[in-house]
């Protein structure tokens, strides 16, 4: 498969995404910006900072995949390739696997985790902007992204990219951070999103010591549960509905592209 995009990413030196009394800073430079400094850690903090149950919640969202052969897949924001590989690793053996990201530094490492002799090893990984996928339209059968939706800069226009590519009747799904409502267990998540991940994350993200601040205030302004799939409604996907894990802290979002016959927007 091939598409329009970018073969390389140029340095940039735009600071990394910074909270303010407004509005998060959620600008193409300065996310891309961000993410390419924490790249050679990504991975490592991320399971150390989830306790390893991100790799669990990426086997959840993959087992709700309605994966046929012969027609491709696409993971979008897919960063260092985990969700792609298991996709591919669930795939049949005809289903081309396709993971785009707009962080160059991030795609190198998904291209080096890719195995000789495991399906793996035929995911091509482009470089691309989710709000502005070079794909035609319908052209997948499920079309993901974990935990990259809420950095994408205009929400609504990465669900419409995503809805646009995907066929007519094929899966899209979000997997992302949520906020639990648990009584007791909210009050621990909070602190410990907002007190002890920052403070370990800075320590191994030494040069971006605002990445790690980034994430719980990304995560805390960014919409979940009832919210988002209302999101996922109004870009045109049907029976959307959401599955909460690990007592809310991470929701599993599914929708599915109408049929050329079909209305889109019907109620979760």
């Amino acid at each position: 498969m091939t598409a329009n995009v970018t073969e390389h990413e140029p340095t940039r030196s735009a600071p990394p995404p910074q909270s303010s009394a407004g509005e998060l800073d959620k600008s193409n430079a300065r996310v891309r910006e961000m993410f390419r400094q924490i790249a050679p850690r990504y991975d490592l903090m991320n399971h150390l900072l989830s306790l390893n149950i991100d790799k669990y919640w990426r086997t959840q969202a993959v087992k709700r995949l309605r994966l046929a052969p012969g027609v491709p897949a696409l993971d979008v924001c897919t960063g260092t390739g985990d969700l792609a590989i298991a996709i591919a690793d669930a795939a049949p053996e005809d289903v081309a696997v396709v993971g785009s990201d707009f962080c160059y530094a991030m795609l190198e490492i998904a291209r080096r985790k890719r195995v000789a002799g495991t399906r793996s090893e035929s995911i091509e990984f482009l470089e691309a902007d989710s709000q502005q996928l070079p794909f035609p339209a319908d052209r997948f059968q499920c079309v993901t992204v974990a935990f990259g939706l809420r950095n994408v800069a205009d929400t609504d226009r990465g669900l419409q990219e995503m809805t646009r590519v995907c066929r007519p009747g094929g899966q899209v799904m979000v997997l992302e951070f949520s906020k639990p409502t648990m009584m007791g267990l909210r009050q621990t998540y909070n602190f410990y999103f907002k007190h002890i991940l920052p403070k370990v994350g800075q320590w191994f993200a030494r040069n971006n010591k605002s990445a790690y601040s980034y994430l719980p205030d990304s995560v805390s302004r960014f919409p979940d549960g009832q919210a988002l799939a209302d999101r996922m409604l109004a870009a045109g996907l049907t029976d959307v509905k959401f599955t909460p894990l690990t007592f809310g802290v991470c929701t599993i979002y599914e929708g599915t592209k109408p049929l050329a016959d079909e209305p889109s927007g019907a109620s979760p």
